[in-house]
């Protein structure tokens, strides 16, 4: 089974990145080159323990649809989804988080299962793990910019309120 590991670097609150992690319309938008949305979902908000959503991206020229459940939910240091319907034979995607003197250090492990038995394996090490690596660091680079970016404006947001900075 091939197993994608991305680490990211952020200079926001590990909280912050967790909470960015877990938001579906961010998700979409941070792989919006796939064209990637929301089509269902239980409960409303940030994803949970138990929350089910439903993504619909073209993929390779085809629409497609990935259901997924968040099954493993420990605040703010970890989530973890697993796929229950889709194109693969299996996805697992833990999503961990720890601090770190620059903020927040963010680990993608990514775990999936080609269908088509070994035609499928074949196409995993050909095109898929390349194709998907390049999906999650897009996805983090992504929360990454939005996340300093948010963080950078709460900051200068927090010295104009004490005074420390004056606007003219």
């Amino acid at each position: 089974m091939p197993t994608i590991r991305v680490e990211t670097v952020i200079n926001a609150p590990i909280e912050r990145c967790f909470d960015l992690a877990r938001d579906p319309d961010l998700h979409a938008r941070s792989v919006a080159q796939t064209g990637e949305r929301v089509v269902s979902r239980t409960g409303s908000g940030l994803l949970g323990l138990g929350d089910v959503v439903t993504f619909e991206a073209r993929h390779f020229g085809v629409r497609q649809r990935l259901t997924a459940r968040i099954i493993r939910f420990e605040p703010p240091h970890l989530f973890e989804d697993r796929m229950v319907r889709g194109a693969f034979r299996s996805v697992t995607h833990l999503h961990a988080f720890e601090r770190t003197e620059a903020g927040t250090r963010m680990v993608d492990t990514f775990a999936y299962e080609a269908p088509l038995g070994p035609l499928g394996a074949l196409a995993a090490r050909l095109i898929l793990t390349r194709y998907l690596r390049r999906l999650l660091i897009a996805r983090a680079a992504f929360l990454k910019q939005h996340a300093e970016r948010e963080h950078a404006a709460s900051i200068a947001q927090d010295a104009r309120r004490s005074g420390a900075i004056r606007e003219r």
